[in-house]
């Protein structure tokens, strides 16, 4: 697959129905600045053009997911970290290209993402090296071993808990689809801020 011939082409904005856009309006703030159909409106993200194709399931993926971005209670930091691990083990480059850059805005350093693909961890404070212990754990066994839960539950409480594992599974679940789809990176734009994963991140 290539840039120019992806499985499923995200659906153009001018393309997209009322109906659509309503379906997935009003669900994640960072999504309805490009549904708004105002002038100067940014170019739609790739992954709100897949949406497009079943609005009604990318406006309950979005309500769900802004739970998880706008209303968390785990720290953000630890959120980015863990879909980073993610987004790399899964190889899904659409995702990582997003993730790399809402970590960037957060503070995280570049020697810090490029710790996270090379699983070099072990002088990160304890938190951070625990969450992405935890990443690595569910994508290889599919559960948190007893002693990283354990460690983790000093640095997290029980909602915050629950959050991080639902971060790890989400994102899992949106790079098998980005990975599938063959979708590509957004273009760079002028804007720091260009586009936005559901899971932010779509």
């Amino acid at each position: 697959m290539t840039a120019a011939d992806p499985r499923l082409a995200p659906l153009p904005a001018a393309d997209w129905t009322d109906d659509g856009r309503d379906m997935l309006r009003g669900r994640l703030k960072r999504a309805d600045r490009y549904l708004s159909g105002d002038p100067g409106t940014p170019p739609l993200p790739n992954i709100l053009g897949i949406f497009g194709h079943h609005p009604e399931l990318g406006g309950a993926w979005l309500a769900y997911n802004g739970l998880l971005l706008e209303r968390a209670t785990l720290d953000p930091r630890l959120r980015e970290l863990a879909i980073l691990r993610v987004a790399w083990r899964t190889r899904s480059a659409y995702e990582w290209d997003q993730h790399s850059r809402m970590a960037r805005e957060l503070g995280v350093t570049a020697g810090t993402i490029e710790d996270v693909a090379c699983g070099e961890t072990a002088h990160w404070p304890t938190a951070d090296r625990l969450v992405v212990t935890a990443a690595d754990e569910l994508l290889d066994r599919h559960r948190v071993c007893d002693t990283t839960w354990a460690a983790l539950t000093a640095h997290l409480d029980t909602r915050q808990m629950l959050e991080l594992l639902f971060v790890i599974g989400s994102y899992l679940c949106l790079a098998l689809v980005f990975n599938s789809v063959d979708l590509q990176p957004d273009p760079p734009t002028d804007s720091a801020a260009t586009s936005d994963e559901p899971v932010r991140e779509d």
